[in-house]
């Protein structure tokens, strides 16, 4: 085989990877072992049936399909050939998903337990392509795999659009090129620092769970595979919980989890101790940590807990390791520690200029696997991307050691289980309603989910309206995840000294009956 280094175009490095240990494993299934010369024939085996279907650089394909190693190889196929790959997490709703394939998406690639009648009917007159299981499209398991398989990404190309809501409560799409993928700092071993070298290498038996559609699950799954190590599956018939129970059955060496997982995990372990001895590295994001939990993770899990700080837009930005955690004093738990190498942040006042350290502004960053835009919507890329530096919308501060500290969201942004909802699109739907004269949302953190969602509706004609129909009016427009926690009625909206609607008196009413 012939060397390349590792910032040939993505995925050609993962692709040697493979080709350079064809025995070794790559992925454990429950009790089926997948090679990694086995998974490599069988991205070439879906390659050939791509590229039968007319796919190649610069077309759409959207994917969606349950965590498999057939699912991983269906997506660095497409990468492989130079797709611009969608993946569509589970629970979208028929408008979100019509929305996300309106986008230049030429065909559809599904697997028997991910096929639903709203995904039918979504999906329209594009082709059905199939990872077995699955009568209604063309099977790309079938195929041959003996052509040869070099990456075919042109640089400038989109590869990756991550769908997260958007303002108006459709999907918004984050455009990441075959450039910035490249540049991805889990995808070039040979730029780890030391920091990152070991929390990469504590990745040896990866737990791979979730949906392949989140960024963030490929991205670990391919940090662990070009390190040399094994993707663990769990049997999909095991109901047990995945934490503890997958952790001690498969000797789990590294996962990602949201911070309610890392809650509820910390909960468990209080009620039964469980062997976790095998674990190096555990990275848990989503949203803040509570300091308190974090210290309890760390006595209980050992120095393995990392805390991440990352986007969609962004990718990962800045990473808590152990080392700082035992190092650093108290507050140091309370900070998102240092960002990457590979990120150059900058903290800005309201008019764009940037704040001395210590002084809170909006976190402005650059880095080279950013998104390049949000996908057919030129107005957003523009208010968020500005001279080559992306606007998080988020509040934070850079403190005298360099470390990161979160302070707020500058957009009304709520992050339940990871899971990105906006306030004003639950508020328009929740005011559709005719006995609703005026709905507010506000975000509390919550121990299970991260963050919650609570709304307040002032009634139109003094009638209070039902709270169950409300919630199923935003169950059906925006999905499950946007649902409030409560729905308080309250008989007139709290007014600030500015005239505007304090929404800080509505958080003090939440904290009065205990909701935080």
């Amino acid at each position: 085989m012939q060397d390349r280094p590792d910032d040939a175009i993505f995925p050609q490095a993962l692709l040697d990877a493979l080709a350079s240990a064809p025995e070794a494993p790559a992925f454990e299934h429950g009790d089926r072992v997948v090679s990694r010369g086995a998974l490599l024939e069988t991205i070439q085996r879906v390659a050939g049936g791509l590229r039968a279907a007319g796919l190649g650089p610069g077309r759409g394909l959207a994917m969606v399909a349950s965590v498999s190693p057939e699912a991983f190889a269906a997506r660095v196929a497409a990468y492989a050939l130079g797709c611009r790959v969608v993946g569509v997490r589970p629970g979208h709703t028929a408008a979100q998903l019509a929305a996300m394939l309106n986008a230049d998406i030429e065909a559809v690639v599904v697997d028997g337990p991910s096929l639903t009648p709203e995904l039918v009917a979504a999906t329209g007159d594009r082709p059905l392509l199939s990872l077995g299981e699955c009568p209604e499209g063309k099977d790309l398991l079938t195929g041959a795999a003996d052509e040869p398989l070099t990456a075919r990404g042109r640089p400038d190309d989109v590869a990756r659009l991550t769908y997260t809501s958007g303002s108006t409560g459709l999907p918004k799409g984050c455009a990441q090129t075959y450039r910035a993928l490249t540049d991805h700092w889990a995808h070039r071993p040979s730029t780890w620092p030391p920091e990152v070298a070991r929390m990469a290498h504590g990745f040896e038996r990866c737990l791979v769970f979730g949906t392949l559609a989140s960024p963030v699950v490929m991205d670990w799954t391919t940090l662990s595979l070009m390190g040399g190590g094994v993707g663990v599956i769990p049997d999909p018939s095991d109901t047990r919980p995945l934490f503890p129970d997958a952790l001690e059955r498969y000797r789990i060496t590294g996962t990602i989890m949201t911070v309610p997982r890392l809650y509820q995990l910390l909960d468990a372990l209080r009620e039964e101790p469980a062997d976790l001895g095998s674990l190096r590295a555990v990275m848990v994001s989503g949203s803040p940590v509570n300091p308190r939990r974090l210290a309890e993770a760390t006595e209980r899990l050992g120095p393995v807990v990392y805390q991440g700080y990352g986007q969609s837009e962004a990718g990962l930005i800045s990473v808590l390791t152990p080392e700082m955690i035992a190092e650093g004093p108290a507050d140091v738990l309370a900070s998102v520690g240092r960002p990457l190498p590979f990120v150059d942040i900058s903290v800005r006042a309201e008019d764009g200029r940037p704040v001395r350290a210590g002084e809170t502004g909006e976190i402005w960053l650059r880095s080279p696997y950013m998104m390049s835009g949000y996908w057919g919507d030129p107005a957003q890329t523009a208010e968020t991307l500005r001279d080559g530096l992306l606007r998080t919308r988020d509040l934070g501060r850079l403190d005298d050691r360099g470390l990161l500290h979160l302070v707020g969201r500058s957009r009304e942004v709520i992050i339940v289980n990871a899971e990105v909802c906006y306030a004003g699109p639950i508020e328009s739907v929740l005011a559709e309603h005719p006995e609703v004269d005026q709905a507010y949302v506000v975000g509390t953190p919550d121990e299970r989910t991260g963050e919650a969602i609570h709304a307040f509706v002032v009634p139109a004609g003094g009638r209070a309206p039902e709270p169950g129909v409300l919630a199923r009016m935003v169950r059906e427009r925006l999905g499950a995840g946007s649902v409030p926690k409560t729905i308080t009625v309250i008989p007139e909206a709290p007014v600030a000294a500015s005239g505007k609607f304090d929404k800080r008196a509505l958080l003090a009413r939440l904290s009065d009956r205990g909701e935080r």
